[in-house]
């Protein structure tokens, strides 16, 4: 019996970044935020929803719409000033976590896991939309990160990310005896099946992971966050502006490493205008109808 019974995306609201946030063109990154003056087309603010056989998972949990609407949600000064050069986000009032769950026929109470590919804000804003009974699976190096004295300059927001109940899980990717895998060594069974496993992906964020999902029926899938917002590029070893670039390109290598091993696997990036196509066609190959 397959494990994994549906996988589909949701996304709560779009964001608009600077054309060199989403691939360097060598300029540091402090002189680009505060020079450049183009925006991307808006960008989605990717969810994905899998209904595993021992409940819902979501991987992240989207942009919180108090971003849009609460004058006070991000720091003030110079920080608040080089968020608001960072990204601007539309978030309309149907395109939280819960309603956008609800539009695709879930309960946002039957959440069993979220997993968060890393801490910055598109990716926590539905924590506290999440039932308490959900684990909130997060690498413990990048929670770590959150009690440092400059968080908030990495874009980690303490106040948005260490809120009451949440039943926090962190994890550290062990050793897999896995040849299937390589290049990766290390991973973290989610549910301790085989059927979703964590890889440690750094370079965006020193925490950042990757979920490679194993599934007969639905076929195989890698969901890597924000390695990249473009799959073409990251075939193409082009990485983003925003991380260590070594640790950028070394990352990039082992994936696309990975994703010759996994023939037709569709790579599904958090803010990928195509990954939505990308996870259709899949589907529709595989005979699945979402």
């Amino acid at each position: 019996m397959d494990l994994i019974e549906q996988v589909s995306v949701i996304s709560t609201g779009t964001v608009q970044i600077r054309p060199e946030h989403v691939e360097t063109n060598g300029t540091p990154l402090l002189w680009w935020l505060n020079t450049s003056r183009q925006w991307t087309a808006p960008l989605p603010i990717n969810v994905y929803v899998i209904e595993h056989e021992r409940g819902l998972v979501l991987f992240d949990t989207g942009q919180d719409r108090r971003s849009v609407t609460d004058p006070d949600y991000f720091p003030g000064g110079f920080i608040g000033h080089s968020y608001r050069r960072l990204a601007k986000f539309d978030i309309p009032a149907d395109a939280t976590l819960t309603k956008q769950l609800s539009a695709g026929g879930y309960d946002i109470a039957d959440v069993r896991v979220a997993i968060l590919s890393h801490l910055h804000q598109d990716h926590i804003g539905g924590l506290r939309e999440l039932p308490r009974t959900a684990q909130v699976v997060v690498s413990a190096a990048e929670l770590a990160e959150v009690d440092k004295r400059f968080a908030a300059v990495n874009g980690l927001m303490r106040d948005h990310i260490q809120l009451p109940g949440i039943n926090w899980v962190p994890v550290s990717p062990q050793t897999f005896a896995d040849d299937s895998i390589a290049p990766f060594s290390r991973a973290h069974d989610v549910m301790g099946d085989g059927s979703m496993l964590l890889l440690p992906t750094p370079g965006h964020t020193p925490g950042s992971l990757s979920l490679l999902l194993r599934s007969e029926g639905l076929g195989s899938m890698l969901f890597v966050g924000d390695l990249t917002y473009d799959a073409q590029l990251l075939a193409a070893d082009r990485v983003p502006g925003v991380g260590v670039r070594a640790a950028l390109h070394e990352t990039t290598k082992r994936v696309n490493e990975l994703v010759a091993r996994f023939p037709g696997i569709p790579v599904l990036a958090a803010h990928d205008p195509t990954a939505a196509g990308r996870l259709a066609s899949a589907l529709s190959g595989r005979g699945v109808v979402r």
